[in-house]
């Protein structure tokens, strides 16, 4: 693998004395990391700049709001790295960092910088891991995260896919990256990567890469070279974005990358409520906001550019923000922690000032149902 060039000094940057004092102050807090293929597509100019917002810190990041795990991962813990929360999917938290630092991450807690916080969540003992997903057939899919799991050598990632590929019924395994748009070189110089996709991507138990891109911009000449070749070794690309304040908060910019994204073979996937993270005050957008932007993002694109869900990643499961009408916002568990949950439609009244499903649930539901009470699915 090619070596990196990360910036992680403020004064590397191309900014005024002034600027970088406060950027600072936010890193002392909240570190920064960003590679320099990324600080090129930046426009530095403008102090707007969504990828500037994306990568770089900003004073806002101070401001009291939020939670360090607001959809409480700790809960699904079965083991150090290990999640389990839904029946059929395990996450690996095999990385212990990035390969940029994303603002609005919502697992800062593994990267801050503050005494008492533990970030020690990165999965360590692999065996216990295999046992696991080995004693659990309902699991058939892996999701390899973290961190970045591209950070790691890609002999480690070797032998971490091809021991899942011992267990029969894990059917997929999932890498969940940002590396594409934060350095597409990843791919493009690494040939042993790719050979390694080549090799576990089969017919009948496909690789996918989860991809990140919150903004086209992001979409760079490396990026399409880095797709092509993914896509001609056999992997599955989707896409998902969280909905961010200054970045893709507005119908034009959301449509443009969902667009993108179908053109290249990068089809959008999910489309996330911004959680309530600690630090992500500025790029929080207010659920029935989102889903307004998000409806008209779709209007005059094709069916692939437009198969994106709406959702939170509640602690209790995706919930999927369905529509709304004047009075009412209609919610439904696309996937459930809970058995329980699963289909379950549910039905509020307007809070123009939710920024998430517990802003609802303080006031009583009028109803809720599972959907296959009603004949759908």
């Amino acid at each position: 693998m090619a070596r990196i060039k990360w910036i992680t000094d403020p004064e590397k940057l191309p900014l005024s004395a002034e600027e970088k004092e406060k950027i600072k102050k936010v890193t002392e807090f909240f570190p920064m990391k960003l590679t320099e293929h990324y600080a090129k597509l930046i426009n530095w100019s403008d102090p707007h700049d969504p990828l500037r917002k994306i990568a770089v810190p900003f004073e806002e990041e101070l401001e009291e709001w939020g939670y360090l795990d607001p959809s409480n991962e700790r809960k699904y813990t079965v083991a150090p790295g290990l999640q389990h929360k839904y029946r059929d999917t395990a996450l690996f938290l095999i990385a212990p960092t990035c390969l940029g630092f994303c603002r609005f991450c919502f697992r800062k807690r593994l990267f801050i910088k503050e005494k008492g916080v533990s970030g020690n969540e990165i999965l360590m003992d692999l065996e216990e891991a295999f046992r696991y997903i080995e004693s659990h057939p309902e699991i058939n899919n892996v999701l390899l995260t973290g961190g970045d799991p591209l950070v790691l050598p890609t002999e480690k990632l070797r032998e971490v896919i091809a021991r899942l590929r011992q267990i029969p019924h894990v059917k997929i395994v999932r890498i969940g990256t940002k590396a594409l748009a934060y350095y597409p070189q990843r791919i493009t110089e690494d040939p042993e990567f790719v050979k390694m996709i080549e090799e576990f991507s089969l017919p009948d138990r496909r690789i996918y890469i989860m991809n990140d891109f919150n903004h086209p911009r992001e979409i760079s000449d490396e990026t399409l070279k880095a797709v092509d070749v993914l896509l001609k070794a056999g992997a599955v690309l989707t896409n998902q974005t969280p909905l961010l304040r200054g970045v893709n908060d507005d119908p034009d910019t959301l449509r443009e990358l969902f667009e993108k994204l179908s053109f290249i073979g990068v089809p959008p996937y999910y489309v996330f409520i911004n959680r309530p993270v600690r630090g992500n005050k500025a790029f929080a957008v207010p659920v029935e906001e989102a889903l307004t932007i998000f409806e008209r993002a779709k209007v005059g694109i094709s069916g692939l550019a437009e198969r994106a869900k709406l959702v939170m990643s509640h602690a209790t499961g995706k919930i999927e923000v369905v529509g709304m009408d004047e009075e009412h916002v209609y919610f439904k568990y696309h996937r459930a922690a809970d058995p329980e949950n699963e289909g379950k439609f549910m039905v509020f009244k307007r809070n123009p000032e939710a920024y998430w499903f517990d802003d609802y649930t303080e006031k009583v539901a009028e109803y809720s149902f599972k959907t296959s009470e009603v004949g759908t699915s």
